[in-house]
């Protein structure tokens, strides 16, 4: 059973962010992920992630344990070696499957980042998005917009809208900030009164 969310309203405990296992083709991807790795342990949020060593993911989890910042890495057991998990530092917990993977760090988590990735990272910021929808939690979901890479995707939720798929209120659940520092600001507002 993981452990709970250490928080109180408005305060953020632990955030899970999702990133992903490769670098990107910008600079700004790799410096955005140690950026918010080093701004989590300065604010003494716990950082809760997919537990890989490589790319984004990589790159956030050692730059907070750099900073001095506290980790729970959450992987399984099939993707241990190719994500190189023993590569990143903190605490590491092996689960059995990707289930069970976004189950614990769901359960961990104050919120819910989302940095730029493929579709690991664009599935499990939509099923938090889902699960509050269907208020299955209250916890608040953002995305750092790194040079613009989810314009895209902010753009489909909006047509989700216009079109009668989605809610304005549903829509609503996502925080969307350019920088680390503005997104933690946003979601420090919404944890515990969302």
């Amino acid at each position: 059973m993981p452990d709970p969310p250490k928080t109180i309203r408005g305060e953020i405990g632990r955030v899970c962010v999702y990133a992903g296992s490769r670098a990107g083709a910008r600079a700004e991807y790799l410096a955005t992920a140690r950026a918010l790795g080093e701004l989590l342990a300065r604010r003494g949020i716990e950082l809760v992630y997919g537990g890989g060593g490589l790319g984004l993911m990589g790159a956030l989890a050692n730059a907070a344990v750099d900073a001095g910042g506290s980790v729970i890495g959450v992987i399984p057991a099939h993707l241990a070696e190719r994500e190189a998990a023993g590569r990143a530092r903190g605490e590491l917990r092996v689960v059995a499957t990707m289930h069970e993977r976004k189950l614990v760090m769901s359960e961990l988590a104050d919120c819910f980042i989302a940095l730029p990735g493929g579709t690991g990272t664009l599935e499990e910021l939509v099923e938090m998005l889902t699960w509050a929808q269907l208020r299955l939690h209250r916890k608040p979901c953002g995305l750092v917009n790194v040079q613009g890479y989810y314009d895209r995707l902010l753009a489909f939720l909006d047509h989700a809208v216009a079109e009668g798929f989605l809610s304005v209120a549903d829509r609503s659940w996502l925080a969307v900030a350019d920088s680390p520092a503005e997104l933690l600001c946003e979601l420090g507002r919404r944890v515990g009164g969302a």
